[in-house]
């Protein structure tokens, strides 16, 4: 009866596994393989660590911090698109181990940003990002460089003038008339009273150069260092100071948030915003540039 019940098992047991066997014999030993060593995760550099972190939740998090949530769902659509593009022009340079900087909102961060409507909020985001899916801005084949910025001073910066080279042929100056109108257009600011010259602008008026007590700088260097609101701005002395008034919010370049909302209330599709931007683009699948 023993020897019975063995014979039954054993039975089983090559009815159950005979299958792999035959895949194995075919196909030889498959490899155990694990989503964090494919794309489905990033290298994230997170309070001094580098951290594996997934690709969603990284770019999710990433809008979160770049674009106001309150804005339409077009608009957010449009950014992540430029997130993806950022994200996979980083990959395809550098190598797929790449590690990125810290620069994107955890959960944690967002809850305590928005409170009560972190769901709703988030929820809006995924739906975004979703619905771009592997959507990544191309030129000549290759992931652009997409920059962009909160508000222009009426138009956007000319590539060729901000770099100095012919790399970057689709961002043209763009007109953004309505940007002017925005709540936080012009902004002023007091420095201490030094000698400033501006020796250069763009065709956007941006400052190329400026020198301050004979030393010259860019009209970015300029900006990050005194935290200005924009490297477009001009100087007037003022009270035993001196004053400077800013145009827009960021440098410039690329697409400006503010006109794409309105764009996105014009009922526009991300896809047009995108074009309008980024001059000769063409939108891609992730898959075919890698």
């Amino acid at each position: 009866m023993r020897q019975r019940c063995n014979q039954m098992i054993s039975f089983l047991l090559i009815i159950v596994l005979l299958p792999c066997i035959i895949t194995v014999f075919i196909n030889g030993p498959s490899v155990m393989t694990s989503a964090r060593l494919g794309n489905d995760y990033v290298k994230v550099k997170v309070n001094g660590n580098v951290k594996e972190v997934p690709l969603d939740t990284y770019c999710i998090g990433l809008l979160a911090k770049e674009i106001p949530i309150g804005y339409q769902k077009e608009t957010i659509k449009a950014q992540a698109v430029l997130v993806r593009t950022s994200l996979y022009k980083k990959m395809t340079e550098e190598g797929k181990d790449v590690v990125f900087g810290e620069d994107f909102w955890s959960e944690k961060e967002m809850e305590k940003q928005w409170g009560g409507k972190f769901g709703e909020n988030y929820e809006k985001l995924e739906d975004a990002w979703e619905e771009t899916e592997g959507q990544v801005l191309t030129y000549n084949d290759k992931p652009i460089q997409g920059p962009f910025h909160r508000l222009s001073n009426g138009s956007t910066r000319d590539g060729k003038e901000v770099f100095g080279t012919d790399d970057y042929p689709y961002l043209k100056k763009k007109e953004c008339p309505k940007d002017v109108e925005a709540k936080d257009a012009m902004q002023t600011f007091m420095l201490e009273k030094k000698t400033y010259e501006i020796v250069s602008n763009d065709s956007a008026g941006y400052v190329k150069e400026i020198k301050e007590d004979g030393k010259a700088c860019t009209g970015e260097e300029f900006r990050e260092k005194y935290g200005l609101a924009s490297s477009c701005f001009t100087l007037q002395d003022y009270e035993g100071k001196v004053r400077v008034t800013t145009k827009g919010v960021g440098h410039g370049i690329g697409m400006s948030q503010y006109t794409a909302e309105q764009m996105a209330k014009e009922k526009k599709p991300y896809t047009e915003i995108l074009s309008y931007f980024f001059e000769g683009s063409t939108m891609k699948e992730v898959a075919e540039i890698l």
